[in-house]
């Protein structure tokens, strides 16, 4: 990466620190939204299509005939993936809590490490694997098995694994797409797919679009307009000026901050096996993440 300005590497950092800042109220806002994981996350995508879509509409215009057909139909696909995972995402913040589901969702790095090795005959070396058995230690002391109680895990740990191959099949997905089109026509073409995966589902389930309270909605608009818009937006600032290996990490702060949050916020308490198994995932997920140190498999930003 070539050297940048002053004002330039000042501005990314600070867009860094503040965007990490703000994905970390995205697990917060859902808890506080008490509504079906689905619904949730169908308002976060749509309110966040439409904050997008004036600087979206203006790359359109310029960029029109770049637009591909082969490029559209990834968008699309990636935001079929990435609805399915924050619907579910939702959910296991639904039942179990922010903190827990938003550490297992940065397990996507993994999952996307095993899908291009299965996928795309990468190779994985030594340690990947090692990676890989740190992290996985970790999510057992996370979702603290009781072999008394017959395997019981934390309430919403399924949801949150589940999410975590979603987002590891949009990474995947979207290494392909990105290659078709430029990263603010990705974005938001993957963000329409969501849209309308997750209308569907929302029917599917029978789960009610109006009838909240004020407080929803207002939770509703956060997700939409700060996390989904905002957050987005200067973390991929960052990136354009910042190198992976600095972003990557610093994006794993996101749990960290969420759980900080979650104690205060939302009355969330965590015992001392889960606060190291939490230090393991992250552990883990960073040796992962350097073991094959592709820019775009970066850690989960929710």
């Amino acid at each position: 990466m070539a050297a940048m300005p002053a004002t330039a590497s000042w501005r990314a950092y600070a867009a860094l620190f503040v965007g990490v800042l703000i994905l970390s109220l995205s697990a917060i806002l859902t808890a506080i939204a008490q509504a079906p994981g689905s619904v949730v996350s169908f308002y976060r995508v749509l309110i966040g299509n439409l904050v997008l879509l004036v600087p979206f509409a203006a790359v359109f215009r310029r960029d029109r005939a770049r637009l591909s057909r082969r490029g559209v139909g990834l968008a699309l696909l990636a935001g079929f993936f990435f609805g399915l995972d924050l619907a579910a995402w939702a959910t296991a913040i639904n039942q179990g809590g922010a903190t827990i589901p938003t550490l297992l969702g940065n397990l996507a790095p993994i999952w996307v490490a095993l899908g291009a090795w299965l996928i795309f005959r990468e190779q994985l070396n030594w340690k990947f694997w090692s990676g890989l058995g740190i992290a996985l230690a970790g999510v057992l002391a996370v979702l603290n098995l009781s072999f008394e109680n017959g395997l019981s895990a934390t309430p919403g740990a399924g949801f949150g694994l589940i999410s975590a191959f979603f987002y590891g099949a949009y990474l995947l997905t979207t290494q392909k797409g990105r290659d078709h089109l430029n990263a603010l026509s990705f974005f938001w073409l993957a963000a329409l797919g969501s849209a309308l995966c997750l209308l569907g589902l929302v029917f599917v389930l029978g789960d009610p679009l109006t009838g909240y309270s004020a407080q929803t909605y207002w939770a509703f608009i956060g997700l939409g307009v700060i996390v989904q818009g905002g957050g987005w937006l200067l973390i991929t600032f960052a990136q354009g000026y910042l190198p992976a290996s600095l972003v990557a990490p610093t994006l794993l702060v996101q749990p960290v901050l969420t759980a900080f949050l979650a104690g205060p916020l939302l009355g969330e308490q965590f015992s001392a096996q889960q606060w190291l198994g939490g230090a393991a995932v992250l552990l883990g997920i960073i040796v992962v993440y350097r073991s094959r140190l592709l820019p775009r498999l970066a850690p989960r930003a929710v």
